[in-house]
């Protein structure tokens, strides 16, 4: 087929009718549909929970998560700002400038001096624009001052202590993984997981504080290298051996709840059972709590629990926990088993952690 040049001309001038209907303009459509599901995702990462919806960081419910929160927004929506302008004008260039429409490049343009000032300048301020409230962000996470109740923190394979100090000297227990989770993820156990509340982030005994309350926690270790996370407190901080890092947060009133977390460092085998879960209560009913662990405390060390084979002696948290101070010298702290069937195997049994009781 002969092809003349009126219908060659008739060919491009459609094209270039195609073009200018669906070349930019279907660009700057995709971009705006883009833009629209982002904020679709924001929104929806702005409801009260105090969870993540999937698609974003959590809000958290402490001053600090939120101001996170805030500063990743920020740098999100400078990149999407960025991505519109540099996509944009290459799509507008690809389109616009083609070879098919009879672009010929200009090659007078080798260097620019204005150019390279403008794309040093731009990028510098963007970068400044980013840094001023990082900055001050991490200054107020390491502002330990005027903090009202102080936790020490140890981790252990695979397990936390809590020992509080202030308002709640005297407590002092061990966290492990719940027993539920415990059963449920060993070979060949039958359990279905799916069915299990809170599988494997849930714990025996929680950590508990008040809300309104500036807590501090002073992280260490008695053996590797753990790291205690609670994303909705926008708290996350290696617990070191030999080392103690801090780490504060406040949980806003009325937010009182249960709020979980896990490990986040590789901490050896069966790192992934070592959760953290945190009870929010009012300051009043905190002070009840504490008074009721002080008094069951008091209960076990009296001089009739510290008879053996009493049931006291047997519910003794610091008896019980393998490798705390109370435990050095005793039997199971030497390596000894204990007497099969007696109270105190079925406690350490239920005390041990959780590869310890799968070798078993």
């Amino acid at each position: 087929m002969r092809v003349t040049r009126a219908s060659a001309d008739h060919c491009v001038s459609r094209r270039r009718g195609i073009d200018r209907r669906g070349g930019f303009p279907a660009a700057v459509a995709l971009f705006a549909a883009a833009l629209a599901a982002a904020c679709l995702i924001e929104t929806a990462a702005a409801n009260p929970s105090n969870t993540s919806n999937g698609y974003n960081l959590p809000i958290g419910v402490t001053a600090l998560s939120q101001s996170m929160y805030a500063l990743h927004m920020e740098v999100f929506w400078i990149c999407v700002g960025i991505a519109v302008v540099v996509f944009g004008v290459m799509i507008y260039s690809l389109v616009k400038f083609r070879r098919s429409v009879g672009a010929v490049p200009d090659t007078t343009m080798v260097h620019s001096t204005k150019v390279e000032i403008v794309w040093t300048i731009v990028p510098v301020i963007i970068l400044v624009v980013m840094a001023v409230p990082a900055a001050d962000l991490i200054l107020k996470q390491e502002d330990t001052r005027n903090s009202e109740l102080s936790i020490r923190v140890t981790g252990y394979q695979w397990k936390w202590e809590y020992r509080y100090m202030d308002a709640g000297e005297g407590v002092d227990f061990f966290s492990t993984l719940k027993q539920e989770s415990n059963f449920a993820r060993q070979l060949d156990s039958g359990i279905d997981v799916t069915k299990v509340d809170n599988y494997l982030l849930d714990v025996d005994k929680p950590m508990v504080i008040p809300s309104g309350t500036k807590v501090r926690l002073l992280l260490t270790s008695m053996d590797v290298i753990h790291a205690w996370w609670v994303p909705d407190f926008g708290a996350k901080r290696s617990a070191v051996p030999g080392f103690v890092n801090e780490l504060w947060f406040k949980v806003d009133a009325g937010k009182e709840g249960i709020y979980r977390g896990q490990c986040a460092a590789l901490c050896g085998r069966d790192h992934g059972f070592m959760p953290v879960v945190v009870d929010v209560r009012t300051p009043d009913d905190f002070k009840k709590w504490v008074e009721e662990q002080k008094a069951a405390a008091k209960q076990a060390s009296s001089p009739a629990a510290a008879a053996v084979g009493s049931p006291a002696a047997v519910e003794s948290p610091a008896a019980a926990a393998v490798g705390s101070p109370a435990a050095v010298g005793s039997p199971a702290a030497a390596g000894l088993p204990a007497a099969a069937g007696s109270p105190a195997a079925a406690k350490a049994s239920s005390t041990l952690p959780p590869t310890a009781q799968v070798l078993n």
